[in-house]
């Protein structure tokens, strides 16, 4: 008996994770049934008749690819085709935007760019025009099926 006294039981070093599998579980079962009872949200698309009316010919500017360079061309409408450098041509656009205030709110800019040209040089033309005051800048795009 004297001997039993002076045995101790060893400690164990083991971490018990039956207690964490049953909750990770019991949460996963939470989830599972709780997923089909949310709403999902609804985004209210505006429709066609609503749609605010679109300049009649926006002004339409080019970038193309001329090597390592970028050129810009401004097609205007009842103008001739001008290819200009990228500052005068937002001077440009600008003023035609100024001219008539009236029609500002429905004066819009495509720009049109080749295949080769660096996406960086479309998007440095957009963001120079919204910065400029021109609200609607726009990307004009060729469908697969002309081509």
């Amino acid at each position: 008996m004297a001997l039993r006294r002076r045995q101790r039981r060893a400690l164990k070093s083991e971490i018990n994770v039956v207690p964490f599998i049953d909750v990770v579980l019991v949460l996963l079962i939470v989830f599972m049934v709780a997923a089909p009872m949310m709403q999902t949200g609804q985004v209210k698309l505006p429709s066609v008749s609503h749609a605010s009316a679109m300049a009649t010919q926006p002004v339409q500017v080019q970038v193309i690819a001329d090597g390592e360079d970028v050129q810009y061309r401004l097609r205007a409408p009842g103008q001739p085709e001008e290819t200009l450098r990228l500052g005068d041509l937002v001077e440009r656009v600008v003023a035609m935007h100024d001219a008539n205030p009236a029609d500002s709110a429905r004066f819009a800019v495509v720009i049109s760019a080749d295949r080769e040209v660096r996406y960086e040089s479309v998007v440095q033309v957009m963001d120079v025009l919204q910065g400029a005051g021109i609200d609607q800048v726009g990307l004009l795009v060729q469908n697969k099926a002309s081509q």
